[in-house]
Parts: C-alpha cells; sequence; structure tokens
C-alpha cells in the first residue's frame, strides 16, 4: 500500500509541474470570492498587467475591455450586439433559463425594441464538461457562457485548458473592495451549502460530527460519483484547517465514543504520512473512510429531504442542499418541524456541512461575447439578476451589496417565523447566514485549487475504499 501511494504521490508531482508549465488563458488559481460579508478573496495588490494584447484571444480582449465598464455601459453593447439574435447558455442550475427572461426585460428598460430569443440547457450526469470540451472545438462556439461547478474540474479541465475565460465585472469587484484587474479568481455567483439534518421524531440526537460515522449510521448522501461536488467535500477535509476540525470535534467526544474511533484513527496515520497530510490528516482519513463506508447513497437531494422531514423516518440522517426545504408541502405526516439542522443544535460540535459554489464564466469562442459579459454582470451586481437563486436560503451572493438586498427582500434569517414575525413556525428554516455557517456553523468551503492539487493522490486513495451497499 505504501509503495502505491508513493507512486501515486510522485506521478502527482509530474503532474503538477506540467500544469504550471502549461496555464493556458486566463487562468485562475483561486476560488471566487466565498464571503458575501467580508468581501473577496482575491489579491488587492498592485493589478497584474497580465499578457500583452498580442496574447489575448478576441474574447480575452472583449473581456478585457468589458472589465472597465458599468453594467449600463455593457448593456449598450448587449443590445447592439444580440438584439435579434438567440443567446445559448449552459449551466448546473436550471434558474438559468429564470434569470435570462430578466435580463432581456432589463435591457428592454433601455431600449423598448430590443428583443433575443434564448435557450438554456442542463445537461445531466456531469455531462456539462463533455459538451463545453466539444463545443469549445469550432471556431464559433453555440454557447456564449456558463454557469458551472465543480473547482476541481473547471481547473483542470476547462480554464487549463483555454476552453473557459474569467470576466470580473467592475461594480461587483467595486462591492468587494477589488479592482476586477487585481483579482486573482473564479467569478462566483453565489455559494450553496448542503447540512446535516436529521429526523426529530424519535429519541437520537447527533452532537458532534462524528455521530454521523459511528457504528450502525448510514446517512443518505448523494453519491460522490454522481455529484462530483461531494467528493471536493470530501478532498477539503484532510486540508489542514477542516482537519483540525475533526480533531477538535473528536477531543469534545466521551471516552468511550473516542474508543471506538481510535482504531481507525492510528491506522490512518501512516497513509496520511503517505499522502503528505498535515498533523491532523489521519483525523481526515478516517471520517472519509468511516462515511464512504457507511453512507446510504442516494441519486438527488429531493427525495433525500422527502424522506426526512416524514415523521417514518425516525432517527434517519442527511447531508443535502439546505435550500430543498422550500419544497416540503405540509400535511398531518410530512413537515419541516420533524427535522433538526444539526448545526443549530445548542453545543454541537464539528462541521455542519460544505459550501460549494457556482461559478461563472464566458466561453473562449463566444458567439456573443458582450452580452455574455452583461448577463453576467446583471446577475452579480443586481437583487433582481440574482432573485432566481436568490429567493432560496442557503445560497449567497458573492456580491456584499446584492446578498445584502437579498436577504432584505426574501428575508431568509426569518424563513421560518409565522406571520405575525414573532413565533417561530419552522426553526429549521431560519437560515443563520453565511457568515454564521463559516463561522460557528463550521462549513467547509470548495476550494479548486486545494482540490486540484490532492485529487489524484487522496482521489485515488477513496477510489480503494468499500462503499456501502444498502442491499
Amino acid at each position: 500500500m505504501k509503495r502505491f501511494i508513493a507512486l501515486l504521490l510522485s506521478l502527482a508531482m509530474m503532474l503538477a509541474l506540467v500544469a504550471c508549465g502549461n496555464n493556458g488563458n486566463n487562468s485562475q488559481n483561486n476560488p471566487g470570492t466565498n464571503n458575501p460579508d467580508q468581501g473577496a478573496t482575491g489579491d488587492t495588490g498592485t493589478p497584474d498587467p497580465g499578457p500583452s494584447d498580442a496574447d489575448l484571444t478576441e474574447t480575452q480582449k472583449i473581456i478585457k475591455e468589458a472589465q472597465g465598464m458599468t453594467l449600463e455601459e455593457l448593456a449598450q453593447k448587449a443590445i447592439e450586439e444580440s438584439n435579434g439574435k438567440k443567446f445559448f447558455g449552459v449551466g448546473n442550475s436550471s434558474r438559468g433559463k429564470s434569470a435570462l427572461p430578466l435580463f432581456i426585460e432589463y435591457l428592454q428598460s433601455i431600449d423598448p425594441s430590443y428583443n433575443m430569443e434564448f435557450d438554456w440547457q442542463q445537461p445531466k450526469n456531469n455531462k456539462i464538461f463533455d459538451q463545453l470540451t466539444a463545443d469549445s472545438l469550432k471556431p464559433e462556439g453555440t454557447f456564449a457562457m456558463t454557469l458551472i461547478q465543480d473547482g476541481n474540474q473547471i481547473e483542470s479541465k476547462m480554464v487549463q485548458t483555454g476552453i473557459l475565460d474569467t470576466f470580473v465585472p467592475k461594480e461587483w469587484a467595486e462591492a468587494n473592495g477589488v479592482s476586477a484587474d487585481s483579482y486573482d479568481g473564479y467569478l462566483a455567483l453565489q455559494t450553496l451549502n448542503k447540512v446535516f439534518m436529521y429526523n426529530n421524531t424519535g429519541s437520537k440526537s447527533y452532537d458532534n460530527c462524528w455521530d454521523f460515522v459511528a457504528e450502525g449510521e448510514h446517512g443518505l448522501f448523494m453519491d460522490i460519483d454522481s455529484e462530483i461536488v461531494g467528493k471536493n467535500f470530501l478532498y477539503m477535509l484532510t486540508e489542514d484547517t477542516y482537519a483540525g476540525w475533526l480533531k477538535e470535534a473528536f477531543n469534545a467526544l466521551s471516552a468511550d465514543e473516542q474508543a471506538y474511533f481510535q482504531p481507525t484513527i492510528k491506522a490512518m496515520e501512516s497513509e496520511a504520512a503517505d499522502l503528505g497530510l498535515g498533523a491532523d490528516g489521519a483525523y481526515a482519513l478516517a471520517w472519509i473512510k468511516l462515511w464512504v463506508e457507511s453512507y446510504n447513497a442516494q441519486t438527488d437531494d429531493g427525495p433525500i429531504c422527502n424522506t426526512l422531514v416524514d415523521k417514518s423516518a425516525t432517527d434517519q440522517f442527511g447531508l443535502l442542499v439546505y435550500s430543498k426545504l422550500r419544497s416540503v408541502e405540509e400535511s398531518s405526516s410530512v413537515s419541516v418541524n420533524n427535522i433538526n439542522v444539526a448545526a443549530y443544535n445548542d453545543g454541537y460540535q464539528g462541521i455542519g456541512g460544505y459550501g460549494y459554489c457556482h461559478y461563472l464564466f464566458v466561453t473562449d469562442n463566444s458567439p456573443l461575447p458582450w452580452t455574455a459579459c452583461a448577463f453576467i454582470a446583471y446577475m452579480t451586481e443586481t437583487v433582481d439578476g440574482f432573485s432566481a437563486w436568490g429567493k432560496d436560503m442557503g445560497g449567497y451572493s458573492s456580491n456584499p451589496t446584492v446578498a445584502e438586498g437579498t436577504e432584505a427582500k426574501y428575508g431568509h434569517s426569518k424563513g421560518g417565523m409565522a406571520e405575525d414575525g414573532t413565533t417561530v413556525q419552522f426553526e429549521a428554516k431560519n437560515d443563520r447566514g453565511y457568515q454564521w455557517w463559516t463561522t460557528d456553523g463550521k462549513l467547509v468551503l470548495e476550494d479548486p485549487e486545494y482540490c486540484a492539487s490532492v485529487s489524484f493522490t487522496v482521489g485515488s486513495w477513496i477510489e480503494m475504499l468499500t462503499k456501502y451497499s444498502a442491499g
């Protein structure tokens, strides 16, 4: 085993050297801002002059010019470019189909004669990368832009290969305290969270993240081969900060509980060393191993939610998108009050869930690059543009101004309040907000660069684990 891991590490180092020497076009190695309350995480120092115009593609030249323009100026460019044409977009979220009509209405408020048809596609089974790759082979592509998730594959398959370009809207950058040309990262539309929830109709409670991997537990979870961001969550647990959180949570367990997990942690010490992980890496690998070998794989978060809110699901739990609670229809047997969000419990210890981003890119062979830039600016710089996503709790705009406006409009922090505004009707629906989730709630945040750096080593190790089979 150690020889195998050592071989993997050697190969990973060789691949990293190759990747460093092939930055492609407009390579961005850091994630987009994940914190609408604290501003962007990109470099705020002296602007990087970047490549000369002679080295830029035609789309990158447009992006460079567009990054110095306001939304209204971009709108004028979009009207000139796409009036009477058809706009094709592709994304992991179906909400792009809801946002495009609002964008068209905005352009029509400037020029009533403007008209644009559109088509929004949402490939299933992680086929978006294949679809974008195939489209990139055309001199002029079909898709003008994309809304896409999974930072690991974005970095390795889309950015390093020059298929996608990052556009940073001027007013978005200003709201985050950076300049468009100095920001080093992907542009995130939003951060979504998946959180631990459990059915509370029985006597069992979960007050520590290690409870979810205890003996006999089988949490409901979208399989990591069905939704790859779930695998990125596991990668991120090996990062020093999050591994430290797992160790802290372990230390909070009783002696009897620690005794159950200790042999697995001990067995992972050599594995963590072979994988080059930090001091607490064994805790991360132990939790990952126990989780992968115990979770009950599901095909979608919707059915997980429907199961957990039914009173018949006594003592079951899951890790799922927080916003799924919005669609629960109350009845005699089904209620949001049948579940608890684990991290909201007083005294809860350890990770409360994980967060990942929807990123926005312009395709490098975009047929309508100005319109794509204007649409991206509209979604990230206005509350109306973000409203297709903003109406749900658990989705946080990367623009602090838009995040504030969204909360004012939809009141997610009081989403579980009754109409009188003073009585709590559904405690689980009172979203504590991004700032709380990334501090007290201990949300594990996806970092594309880190995921890409360990996807071969830690990823290969995960692939050798034996998944639980409910049958």
